[in-house]
């Protein structure tokens, strides 16, 4: 079937059948169809919508388009986990250690950041010496060795997704809830994931700002988990205001490291032991969640999820004395205050805003090519809810350059709400969909 047969089969409001959607992916992962007819097709998609068989389908043949991560010689069920983005979301680097410590093994690809999101590779590669970019082979290596790996996602991994998404990009697609679905999971199974976990964010910070949509396109994904054969758990959490009380990639990283010496609690930890409990009881590592939490306390405790912490580092060529001495993580030459203008209750925060500042401080890229600043951040003082006086230091900003930390300073006021009376803070945990 020629492609523009195709479009138009979409476009007048018809299905479109497994082999039709491996012709329209096979067309862009080849280059036989031109951007203008992908573009087509696209918005086709955007304005008909898609059907699960269709998004699975959608979804089996993106995750095919490249060279899948093969993990069939590892033992045991292998259970991934994903995030739907946020502002201060430290969790990998808590839960994965946890979850390694607890019997589950762990190989996650992850990605750089790129916008007002943190990249878990970023984070990573802001201990001295970290290497993310390494083979199928070595990645397997470690995980035999370790039980934990976290690699930066390959070139050749579902190429289909990299060019769909460009042109969504550009074309007014982005906003469509079978394509992020599809885009999310094709990269989740072609990383070899058996079972995976999402952590679906809603809120200011999220890229779903209402619980519908967060509720819409988690309850996508884990349809799409059935139609796949995949077993899908999806928590949907609050991003109202930043997981954790630190914003940036050497920040995060010490602060994933306090989290682990059980030295901070607080929802940054609240998540991880909720998403890794469904992780364990995925991997039959536990039987239910109540004895899974029950695990992962101990792992906390006892010091062995900070030492698969060290593990991952030291089998990535990372300096894992930065476990013991978060100093020797590269440091901010300029630092600022910013104090609350008044005194009242923390009602909101504009926790995208919070983000673009991060961005603002050299900390977050607006492009694949821009280079970051790793030690630019946000640490924050208060939380939503908070009695605050005026006077009171509410963000610790930092970085390298004084120009920008002077600039993001003078932003920071328009990001806050503080009003006389106290309003409900809404819980982390808004849904949980299986």
């Amino acid at each position: 079937m020629h492609p523009v047969d195709l479009i138009i089969k979409k476009r007048d409001g018809a299905a479109l059948s497994a082999a039709e959607i491996q012709m329209f992916v096979d067309g862009v992962s080849q280059g036989s169809w031109p951007d203008y007819q992908v573009s087509a097709m696209l918005m086709a998609l955007f304005i008909r919508g898609m059907s699960d068989e269709e998004t699975s389908a959608l979804t089996l043949a993106m995750a095919a388009s490249g060279r899948p991560l093969d993990l069939t010689g590892l033992p045991g069920v292998k259970v991934d986990k994903h995030s739907t983005g946020g502002v201060g979301d430290t969790t990998t680097l808590v839960l994965a250690p946890l979850v390694a410590a607890c019997g589950v093994q762990v190989v996650k690809m992850s990605g750089r950041g790129l916008g007002f999101t943190g990249g878990t590779i970023d984070k990573l590669e802001s201990i001295p010496g970290f290497q993310a970019a390494i083979d199928e082979e070595r990645a397997l290596q470690l995980a035999r060795a370790n039980g934990l790996v976290i690699m930066a996602q390959t070139d050749n991994l579902t190429p289909a997704d990299k060019k769909l998404y460009a042109l969504r990009d550009v074309t007014g697609t982005v906003d469509s809830i079978p394509l992020i679905a599809a885009s999310i999971m094709s990269k989740k199974i072609a990383a070899g994931a058996d079972a995976i976990v999402l952590d679906v964010k809603c809120g200011s910070g999220a890229f779903m700002k209402d619980l519908a949509s967060a509720r819409q396109l988690a309850q996508t994904m884990v349809r799409i988990g059935k139609h796949t054969g995949r077993v899908v758990t999806a928590v949907i959490s609050s991003m109202d205001q930043p997981l954790g009380c630190q914003i940036g990639n050497t920040l995060e990283v010490a602060e994933a490291i306090q989290v682990l010496k059980g030295r901070q609690g607080g929802d940054l930890l609240d998540i991880c032991l909720i998403l890794g409990a469904e992780m364990l009881v995925a991997g039959g590592a536990a039987a239910d969640t109540g004895t899974a939490r029950i695990r992962l306390g101990q792992a906390l405790a006892d010091g062995s999820g900070l030492d698969k912490l060290r593990a991952l580092i030291e089998g990535q060529q990372g300096d894992s004395r930065v476990v013991d001495d978060p100093l020797r993580l590269p440091q901010p030459s300029c630092r600022r205050t910013w104090a609350a203008p008044r005194s009242g209750y923390l009602t909101a925060m504009d926790t995208a805003g919070l983000g673009h500042v991060f961005v603002a401080l050299g900390g977050g890229r607006l492009s694949k090519s821009d280079s970051i600043d790793v030690t630019a951040g946000l640490v924050m003082q208060a939380r939503l809810g908070q009695n605050i006086v005026a006077g009171e230091p509410l963000v610790c900003l930092q970085g390298q350059n004084q120009a920008k930390v002077d600039q993001a300073h003078d932003a920071l006021e328009a990001l806050f709400t503080i009003e006389t009376e106290a309003k409900p803070v809404r819980p982390l945990i808004l849904d949980v969909i299986r």
